[in-house]
């Protein structure tokens, strides 16, 4: 066989593993957009009930058809606050076993006869081609790009098989393989290596099943490299938690122990094994015995582990610490971060667009936080210095945020999401807007507060109540209105729009009530300059309230009557 046979070869192998990790991840995107809510729905059951927690995590990762995404995914949910640790601990050890289906559909073509997936993978990708390029159709090209991804993904196992064939009885293969059998620890390795480098442990078991059907691999080194390639697989989760706070880098930490302890476990185990079956470890190892041993480890893993998953949080606890001075100085600058909203969520388009609701409700708590600051309950306009100095801090959180929200859903924006949750990310923009100007006005307010407090003037019996009394209404309107963004309740909008046509009338009766005041000489001209910025500033806050109300009954299709 000459060098450009050999190189051909080598070139059809590359072809073909780039053909299967690319189409790995086009049906996983399709996948998961095509299932979007229903992860929504699974993720909606998680308690602290780590049963649940398992359940969850096997679905969902054989769903998108990746444990490392999964886990990825469960590092920004814990750095958002979305999730606890204990929580994450059982969605990750459900992860794992989640991962074997593609292990399973791999070896398809060893068991499933004339049904044989890679026969049929060039009409399925033609069908799911055709589909993308004629259908206008968003749900029915959702499902294409799974046909498409799942025809790719075949296509590049068989040109990975074809061009390694002939290899089969090369001695350079079955001497490699046998030096990775007789030493556990650099399998392990070669298998942690492999997967962390191409960043799958579903493509990397792949590719071992490949080298399986062409009778080259032997049952000894399978199982090492199998062990060392789900170690391999905590490398992107440890990677993605780089930027994270130490409580989602402990996330990441526990999908490292539990995979390391179940690699120890059955590496003992197997060796002690393959020492009195000595045949069998040198044995070659079929592709769907591969399957086998990948589902029975990592489920018996689960099942060994899962009792002690509050050890692993503990474990995770004292390899990433957290000193005190640190847990004051994130306490400083919470509210300058995003909560819930992380890079890592935009994997999931669904959960991303979820989110985002929830951080622009934050912000609108947060200016309803201040306004409470500067107008006591008893409707006293006498905030002191230091409320009203956290008044202005806070004010910079809400730009800060104003910016920082804009800027995730125009990423938001940019990915696979359908029209209804476009249209949810489009009224956001215009949310975060009136809520950012509300809070302009509650600035307005606090330095009119201010002003009194300086120049020693002081409002009249009549005029603190008349100002109390718009006041409640406004901050009503304006938390009813965020609430109904964060939970998306028509009711609680068209109470916010009562309550600021409720505002509307009061502000027309307090103007026309001071200027009598005026005349009858009960109040000063310096009283009146302030106490009517502060009516006009509430009452626009009222009207930003309104418009956030409005944009949750268009979104929900509500009649705006």
């Amino acid at each position: 066989m000459n060098t450009l046979t050999h190189v051909g070869n080598l070139f059809a192998f590359i072809g073909g593993l780039g053909m299967f990790l690319y189409g790995m991840d086009i049906m996983a995107s399709g996948l998961q957009k095509a299932a979007g809510n229903k992860m929504k729905e699974l993720l909606g059951y998680l308690t602290n009930n780590r049963f649940l927690g398992v359940l969850v995590g096997a679905l969902v990762t054989a769903i998108i058809q990746s444990s490392s995404a999964t886990t990825v995914m469960i590092v920004g949910f814990v750095n958002a606050g979305i999730m606890n640790l204990t929580q994450a601990a059982g969605v990750i050890m459900g992860a794992n076993v989640g991962t074997t289906i593609t292990a399973w559909l791999v070896s398809a073509n060893e068991w499933a006869g004339a049904l044989k997936p890679d026969f049929f993978a060039p009409f399925i990708l033609g069908i799911g081609a055709f589909i993308i390029t004629f259908s206008n159709k968003q749900n029915l090209t959702q499902k294409a790009e799974i046909a498409v991804g799942f025809g790719i993904l075949f296509i590049g196992l068989s040109s990975m098989s074809s061009s390694i064939g002939i290899y089969q009885d090369s001695p350079i293969f079955s001497k490699a393989f046998q030096v990775l059998g007789n030493n556990p620890i650099l399998g392990i390795l070669t298998g942690a290596v492999v997967t962390a480098i191409i960043q799958s442990s579903s493509a990397s078991v792949g590719i071992l099943q490949t080298l399986a059907m062409r009778g080259i691999v032997n049952w000894r080194s399978a199982i090492f490299i199998t062990l060392g390639q789900n170690i391999g697989t905590c490398i992107t989760a440890l990677l993605s938690s780089a930027g994270a706070n130490k409580t989602a880098k402990r996330a990441a930490v526990i999908h490292l122990l539990f995979n390391v302890m179940g690699a120890v476990i059955y590496g003992v185990i197997m060796t002690i094994f393959f020492g009195v079956f000595n045949e069998l470890a040198m044995q070659h190892i079929t592709s769907t015995e591969i399957s086998i041993f990948h589902t029975i480890f990592n489920v018996t893993v689960t099942i060994m582990l899962f009792p002690f998953a509050n050890v692993l949080v503990k474990l995770s606890g004292m390899i990433i610490r957290e000193d005190e001075v640190e847990e004051e100085e994130d306490e400083e600058i919470e509210e300058m971060v995003l909560r819930h909203l992380d890079p890592r969520i935009l994997e999931t388009p669904s959960f991303a667009v979820e989110n985002a609701v929830k951080e622009v409700a934050r912000m609108g708590n947060i200016v309803i936080g201040n306004l409470n600051r500067i107008i006591k309950e008893s409707g006293k306009p006498e905030p002191s210095k230091k409320q009203i100095d956290k008044v202005f801090q806070n004010e910079k959180v809400i730009n800060h945020l104003d910016t920082m929200i804009t800027e995730y859903l125009v990423k938001i924006s940019k990915l696979s999401i359908s029209e209804k949750q476009m249209e949810v990310v489009n009224y956001l923009f215009d949310t975060i807007t009136d809520i950012e100007r509300a809070g302009d006005h509650v600035e307005n307010i606090a330095e009119g507060m201010l002003n009194l407090k300086q120049t020693g003037v002081r409002m009249v019996a009549s005029a603190k109540k008349e100002l109390k009394e718009m006041t409640e209404c406004v901050k009503d309107a304006l938390n009813e209105s965020i609430q109904a963004v964060g939970n998306g309740d028509v009711d609680m909008a068209r109470e916010a729009i009562q309550k600021e046509q409720k505002v509307d009338k009061l502000e027309k009766q307090i103007r026309k009530n001071h200027i009598e005041r005026l005349k009858r000489g009960y109040c000063v001209p310096e009283e009146g300059v302030f106490f009517l910025d502060i009516v006009s500033n509430l009452e626009r806050i009222s009207d930003h309230a309104d418009n956030i109300a409005k944009y949750v009954l268009v979104q929900n299709d509500e009649n705006l009557l």
